[in-house]
């Protein structure tokens, strides 16, 4: 691959951490941005938006988790032995892959405040290891894991939305041609308020979701009280007789019982925007206990009304109720698309900053929390997606077949990272890690080859998804990694170009001329092509690179580094976090040169344009360059991202 310009806008430099970046925060820390807010009101405030953005994924697994146990691809008979079994495998699953695996221990794992698979990546990649084999492996793991949760972000709308629009079958089958067309309308109305931002879908949200769960709740304890019988689920006994009568269905079936912890991962990605004080909050006060007592409920129903198998959460209000219930199904359906939405916005504003992703409008939707944002291609990619899925498949018990794959697949990689990470940052000793990731990882395995079966019946497309995006970023990272070494090659030494200034000097004007840098190394060319056009330099000439560490934010003490090179000229080097949005000029309003600051009408900007061309130059793989290529065309402006007044930029190439 070669440039024809050889310059750069310094978007995707080789990042680097400050020292000390990599040391996790405590349980307890919280990004709590309204200091002078009593903390207890506050974590109530926030609890109440995570109901309505982080808990909708799992809050609205009854509509379709039981259902599938019983007559989804494996069906069993609703026999009370059947029905007590699939219980306590619910129940534990919850219990241990959710309460304990995720909410009490992956959730600690924060980079700085962050969640996701990524900022668990950046954690386990210190600088002096990033050219070790099992860095690369750390790397490609939890890239593929991040790829995963994409798909995830398509399927889970579409189900959701058309299990709880499917409802209206129960109340008259005239609804039947009715289904698909208005889940589409649904989920375009959804993604259309996505601008509004996590904060304000929260706002709306999290009463919705409040009322939710008390609904469910009430109807469990209702039919509880029908088979009390039911509680006695909770002894793991039940579930290992279930899979002794059942034998190769009953671990098959699995694959349905994983429905009703699809959205954990999210509970993880999504900590950035609340903290993960109020998730735990929120889900040991309130939606555990709903989801049990309405899955015990339904269990209870099925024990007096085995007919009722094929909706049982609908089976479980009376016919004046169905309407309403309906109703409040697809309200919670379409704020359970929000916790995996929020999540694919986090998770690509972090592969961007991390340099795995082109540039991407960003806009930030709060101004009390910065971690939430809205990502308007992302979300009408995700939307188009989403709507091609409730078309083709047509129903949720379709979906059902392609749904939980990649998620299983997400949990496994995740374990694997914690085992890592607590092995290395928290010095958790072998034996103590290596059981408890041993139990975890076995969970998890038992579900992805419970699911494996979905593959030839829709699992294949979450697959598809993320094997695409698993292409689109590793080919962006490695090919801004080739170019860089491209423009290192073609560079000028600094000592050789301040020889030749001081041998012939050209005429200096006034102002300060800031030369943006992909490398912090060298002259940058756009410096080269104005002093060969205009036989002119500026008194103060700045050459800048951004850069992007793996740690989510940085403190302003950590943010520059000057350097003085010669007459009038420096080299300044920004750094940022992989969560934040660069701000060129505040952090240049920040330094002094000689005494004096940037003055912003005094103050140009260079940047170059480069046109890349394929080669058979060695580095990566002649189509890869070509679709480098086409992502680097599309990318977006330096100027918008870095935050630069387009009026103070002079761009050449």
């Amino acid at each position: 691959m070669k440039s024809d310009s050889g310059e750069s806008s310094a978007s995707h430099p080789p990042s680097r951490s400050p020292s000390g970046a990599f040391e996790a925060t405590s349980a307890g820390t919280e990004k709590t941005h309204l200091p002078s807010a009593p903390e207890g009101k506050y974590l109530a405030v926030l609890t109440l938006g995570a109901l309505g953005v982080v808990f909708g994924d799992i809050g609205t697994s009854p509509l379709y988790a039981l259902r599938e146990c019983f007559t989804g691809h494996h069906p069993i008979p609703p026999t009370p032995g059947n029905v007590l079994g699939i219980l306590s495998l619910i129940f534990w699953a919850l219990v241990l892959t959710i309460s304990v695996q995720y909410l009490a221990i992956v959730l600690r794992a924060d980079n700085r405040g962050e969640g996701g698979i990524l900022a668990l990546m950046a954690l386990l990649r210190p600088s002096g290891e990033r050219g070790a084999g099992g860095g690369f492996l750390i790397v490609a793991v939890g890239l593929f894991g991040a790829a995963l949760l994409y798909g995830d972000s398509i399927i889970t709308p579409a189900i959701t939305v058309l299990s709880s629009i499917e409802g209206l079958r129960i109340v008259t089958p005239a609804f039947d041609p009715y289904i698909r067309p208005i889940a589409v309308v649904v989920l375009l109305v959804l993604f259309s308020l996505q601008k509004k931002g996590t904060a304000g879908m929260g706002a709306i949200f999290g009463p919705i979701m409040l009322v939710w769960f008390a609904v469910l709740a009430i109807l469990g304890v209702v039919h509880v009280t029908t088979a009390p019988e039911v509680l006695s689920a909770v002894n793991p006994l039940h579930a290992v007789r279930f899979f002794q009568q059942n034998g190769v269905v009953g671990f098959l079936l699995l694959g349905a019982v994983f429905l009703v912890i699809t959205g954990g991962e999210a509970l993880y990605a999504d900590m950035g925007h609340f903290g993960a004080k109020p998730i735990r909050a929120g889900w040991y006060g309130l939606v555990l206990p709903s989801l049990l007592l309405n899955y015990f409920g339904q269990g209870a129903l099925l024990l007096t009304k085995p007919d009722a198998a094929a909706n049982p959460l609908f089976g479980m209000v009376p016919k004046w109720g169905l309407l309403p219930l309906v109703a409040l199904a697809t309200i919670a359906s379409v704020i359970a698309s929000q916790a995996v939405i929020s999540g694919a916005f986090s998770l690509t504003r972090q592969a961007i900053q991390l340099g795995y992703m082109p540039r991407l409008k960003i806009a930030h939707t709060s101004e009390k929390e910065i971690g939430q944002i809205y990502l308007p291609s992302i979300n009408w990619i995700l939307a188009i997606a989403c709507v091609w899925l409730v078309l083709s498949f047509g129903s949720s018990s379709a979906l059902a077949s392609a749904y939980g794959i990649a998620v299983t697949t997400t949990m496994a990689i995740t374990t694997t990272l914690m085992y890592v990470h607590a092995r290395r940052a928290w010095n958790v000793p072998k034996a103590i890690a290596l059981p408890v990731a041993g139990l975890f990882l076995c969970i998890d395995l038992s579900f992805l080859g419970a699911n494996l079966v979905k593959v030839f019946h829709g699992g294949w497309f979450p697959l598809a998804v993320a094997t695409f995006v698993f292409m689109l970023m590793t080919t962006w990272k490695r090919g801004r990694q080739i170019l860089s070494a491209r423009l290192r090659e073609a560079s000028l030494p600094v000592d050789v170009f301040l020889q030749d200034v001081e041998k012939r000097p050209p005429t200096r004007v006034r102002g300060t001329a800031v030369f943006m840098d992909r490398i912090p190394e060298g002259i940058p060319p756009p410096l080269l092509h104005n002093l060969k056009h205009n036989k002119i330099l500026h008194e103060r000439v700045v050459f800048l690179t951004v850069v992007t560490d793996e740690v989510p934010r940085l403190k302003e003490k950590e943010r520059s580094r000057l350097e003085y090179l010669g007459p009038g000229c420096w080299r300044v080097t920004l750094h940022y976090g992989f969560m934040e949005n660069p701000d060129v000029p505040r952090a240049l309003r920040k330094l002094k040169l000689d005494g004096k600051g940037f003055e912003p009408m005094e103050t140009t900007f260079f940047l170059g344009r480069e046109t890349l061309i394929a080669s058979k130059r060695p580095g990566m793989a002649l189509w890869r360059e070509h679709f480098f290529a086409w992502m680097s065309r599309s990318e977006g402006r330096a100027t918008a991202f870095f935050n630069i007044p387009p009026g103070r930029v002079v761009e050449l190439g």
